[in-house]
C-alpha cells in the first residue's frame, strides 16, 4: 500500500509540473493519474533531517538516469527500482552538475518531494562529467576567491525557498582522483602554497571551500539542508597527505558522514573489493574522526556478470552487515542503481540495477522490503 500511495502522489507531481510546461516541453513519459491520497508530510524548512530511532535505518537510492550525467533521473526510474525492491525510498540521490547550469535543481527536487521522498543533492561544481587533467573553471581556489559567490547565494536562496528538508553534499569522494575538487588537482601534498604550512594544500583548500559554500547557505537562511561529508572508502593516490581525515571540514560544519563502497564497476574488471573489510576499516576511522556524527552508506553497489565477484553474494553480504546493525552510528544506505556502456562490446556493459537481476531483487526483497527496521520515510 505504501508503494501504491507513492505512485499516486508522484503522479500529482507531474500534473503540477505540467501546468508550467508548454505542450512541447511536457515529458513524453509522464502519465497523469488522479490523486486519491493525502499529500506527503511536509518537513518544516528549519528542520534538519532527524536520525531514525535507535535500531532503524533509512532506505535511499540513486535510481539511475539514462545519459550517465547522473542528473537526468525520472519518476519512472524511481518507481522501477522501488517495484523491484518492494519498498519506497526515504531519500532519492542525484547530481546537480554545474556544467548543465548553476541553478538549484527545483524541478527534480519537486517531483522527488511529491513522490514522498527527500531530495539528496550532489552539488557538483565541475566543467564536465569526466575529470581529465586540471579543472579549468571550478577550482577550489576559484571558489575560495569568491568567483561563484553570486551563483552560490542564488542556489542557497532557492534551497531555502524550496521550503522542506533537503540533504546535500559538496565534494563527493574528495580523497579520490576523480573530480574537480579532488585534492590531487588542487595542490596535492604541497604545503607551501596555501594556508597552514603544516597541512597539505589540496585537502586544506577543500576544507575551506566546503566551509565557504556552507557559510553562504547559512547566510541565506537555508537551515533546511542536512550537509554530508562524503568520502571514498579508498584514497587515490594512497598517500598520507590524501587520507580522508585531512579533508574533514569539522563537526561544526557537517551533519552526517557519508561513505562510498563498491565491489567492482565493470564486468570485465579484475579489480574487486569485498564489502566488509573495506567497511570495517573506514568505519573505525570515521568513529575516531567524528564519533558523534551519524553515518550513511551514501553509495554502494557492484556490477553484474563479473567472474571475479558475484553481484548477488556481494549485495547479500553488504546488506546483512548493514541491517544487522554491526556498524555503530550508521543510520541509512542507498544503492547505486545505474547501468552504463563501457565500450563497443555489449558484454562489457555495466549494470548495477536491481531490476536487471531477479536474484538480486530477491535479496533486496528479503533484507530490505521484508525488514521492519528499514524505513521508507524520514522520522517526523
Amino acid at each position: 500500500m505504501k508503494l501504491l500511495s507513492k505512485i499516486f502522489s508522484a503522479s500529482l507531481a507531474f500534473l503540477t509540473l505540467g501546468c508550467n510546461l508548454s505542450p512541447t516541453s511536457m515529458p513524453a513519459s509522464a502519465t497523469v493519474v488522479p490523486n486519491t491520497q493525502s499529500p506527503p508530510t511536509v518537513v518544516p524548512a528549519i528542520a534538519k533531517i532527524p536520525t531514525p530511532a535507535q535500531g532503524y535505518l533509512y532506505h535511499g537510492v540513486y535510481p539511475g538516469g539514462h545519459t550517465g550525467d547522473e542528473d537526468d533521473i525520472t519518476l519512472d526510474d524511481l518507481l522501477s527500482y522501488e517495484e523491484a525492491v518492494g519498498k519506497s525510498a526515504a531519500w532519492v540521490y542525484f547530481s546537480n552538475n554545474w556544467y548543465h547550469g548553476r541553478q538549484f535543481p527545483t524541478e527534480t527536487a519537486t517531483w522527488i518531494r511529491e513522490a514522498g521522498s527527500i531530495p539528496y543533492i550532489r552539488l557538483m561544481l565541475r566543467s564536465g562529467l569526466k575529470h581529465d587533467g586540471l579543472e579549468p573553471v571550478f577550482t577550489l581556489q576559484n571558489i575560495l576567491d569568491g568567483q561563484f559567490d553570486s551563483d552560490l547565494h542564488a542556489w542557497c536562496a532557492d534551497a531555502r525557498s524550496f521550503g522542506t528538508a533537503l540533504i546535500a553534499e559538496y565534494g563527493t569522494e574528495a580523497n579520490s582522483d576523480s573530480f574537480a575538487w579532488s585534492g590531487i588537482s588542487n595542490g596535492g601534498g604541497t604545503t607551501n602554497a596555501y594556508g597552514n604550512p603544516a597541512q597539505p594544500d589540496g585537502p586544506e583548500r577543500f576544507k575551506d571551500a566546503y566551509r565557504h559554500i556552507i557559510q553562504i547557505c547559512r547566510d541565506e537562511g537555508a537551515q533546511n539542508i542536512t550537509w554530508v561529508f562524503h568520502l571514498g572508502n579508498e584514497s587515490f593516490p594512497d598517500e598520507d597527505w590524501n587520507r580522508m581525515e585531512n579533508y574533514y571540514p569539522g563537526d561544526e560544519w557537517i551533519d552526517w558522514m557519508g561513505i562510498s563502497a563498491y565491489g567492482t564497476y565493470r564486468p570485465q574488471s579484475s579489480y574487486v573489493n569485498d564489502f566488509r573489510p573495506r567497511m570495517d576499516e573506514v568505519h573505525a576511522r570515521i568513529l575516531k574522526l567524528a564519533a558523534q556524527k551519524p553515518i550513511i552508506i551514501a553509495e554502494f553497489g557492484t556490477a553484474k556478470n563479473n567472474p571475479n565477484l558475484d553481484q548477488v553474494q556481494w549485495a547479500r553480504e553488504a546488506l546483512v552487515a548493514i541491517t544487522s546493525l554491526q556498524y555503530s552510528n550508521v543510520i541509512g544506505f542507498s544503492w547505486w542503481n545505474e547501468r552504463w556502456q563501457n565500450d563497443d562490446d555489449p558484454a562489457h556493459d555495466t549494470t548495477m540495477r536491481v531490476q536487471d537481476n531477479a536474484e538480486l531483487a530477491r535479496v533486496f526483497q528479503e533484507l530490505v522490503a521484508e525488514n521492519p527496521i528499514v524505513l521508507t520515510e524520514i522520522a517526523p
